[in-house]
C-alpha cells in the first residue's frame, strides 16, 4: 500500500505580508487554520515544515508535528523535500498543502491522494478549478493550461502554466497544491531552475521544462490563497 504524508511548508518572511502564517483568522492564526484542514483529510501523517521558531512552537503546542528546516530555500518544494530526507520514512507520496490556504478543502486533499494512489507512473499532480471573469486579466491568479477540457474529479496533462491568457483553449485557476512521488520530487530539487520559472515566478515550470509531467484535476474547490491584506480581510470574512 502506498504511503502518504502530508508537508506544509510555512515561512515568516513574506515579502508582501510579514508574519503571514501567524496572523489571526478569527482568533486563530493562518497556519493552524490550514494544519486542522489537513487533518481533516483522510491522510493521518502530516508535518509543518519551517525554519521559524515560532511557528514550530504554534504548531508544536496545538499537538501538531513540525520539522525544522534551512532558511536558505527559494521554493516550497525545495523546504519540503529537505524534511523529507529527514523524516527519513518510505512514504511514496508527499502532498504539498500551501501554508497560507487557509480555507483548502480537505476533499480536495484527498481527491489528489487518491488520484496518485490509483496511478502509480504519474510523477506530479495538482488541482484547478473555474475561471471568474475578473480574475482571466489578473497576474495574481496564475493559470494551469491543460491538453484537454477539464472534467470534474478528472485529471488531464498539464500543458503550462501561465499568469497572462493569449490564445490557449484551456485554461483553469490553479490551485497550489500538489502531490508529488517521492522519486520526482528528489529529481525536481537537483534541477537547474529554468527561464521560465524564474521569469514567471512559478516553481511549477522547472517540471514542465525539464519534461516531468503534471497531471491537473477538477475540483470545485477554490481556496483563497492569502498574500496581500486585503485577501486577509476577505477570508476574515469567509471564515
Amino acid at each position: 500500500m502506498n504511503k502518504t504524508a502530508i508537508i506544509i511548508p510555512s515561512h515568516l518572511a513574506a515579502k508582501r505580508l510579514p508574519n503571514k502564517p501567524l496572523l489571526k483568522i478569527n482568533n486563530k492564526s493562518m497556519i493552524l487554520h490550514v494544519w486542522e484542514r489537513a487533518n481533516k483529510s483522510n491522510v493521518k501523517d502530516i508535518f509543518v515544515a519551517t525554519a521559524d521558531e515560532d511557528i514550530e512552537e504554534e504548531i508544536k503546542r496545538n499537538g501538531g508535528n513540525v520539522i525544522i528546516t534551512g532558511k536558505h530555500h527559494s521554493t516550497g518544494s525545495d523546504r519540503i523535500y529537505e524534511a523529507f530526507e529527514k523524516l527519513n520514512l518510505d512514504y511514496e507520496i508527499i502532498i504539498n498543502v500551501q501554508g497560507d490556504m487557509p480555507n483548502i478543502n480537505p476533499e480536495t486533499i484527498n481527491m489528489i491522494n487518491n488520484f496518485m494512489i490509483s496511478n502509480t507512473n504519474v510523477p506530479v499532480a495538482t488541482v484547478a478549478s473555474k475561471l471568474n471573469e475578473d480574475e482571466i486579466n489578473d497576474k495574481n491568479v496564475v493559470k494551469a493550461v491543460t491538453i484537454n477540457n477539464l472534467e470534474k474529479n478528472k485529471f488531464s496533462k498539464a500543458f503550462d502554466f501561465v499568469r497572462s491568457i493569449t490564445n490557449e483553449q484551456f485554461y483553469y485557476h490553479h490551485i497550489g497544491l500538489y502531490g508529488y512521488k517521492s522519486s520526482a520530487l528528489s529529481k525536481f530539487v537537483k534541477l537547474e531552475k529554468t527561464h521560465n520559472e524564474k521569469n514567471r515566478s512559478l516553481e511549477q515550470m522547472r517540471f514542465i521544462d525539464h519534461n516531468i509531467d503534471i497531471f491537473v484535476g477538477y475540483t470545485d474547490d477554490n481556496p483563497l490563497s492569502i498574500d496581500t491584506k486585503e485577501d486577509l480581510e476577505k477570508i476574515r470574512k469567509i471564515l
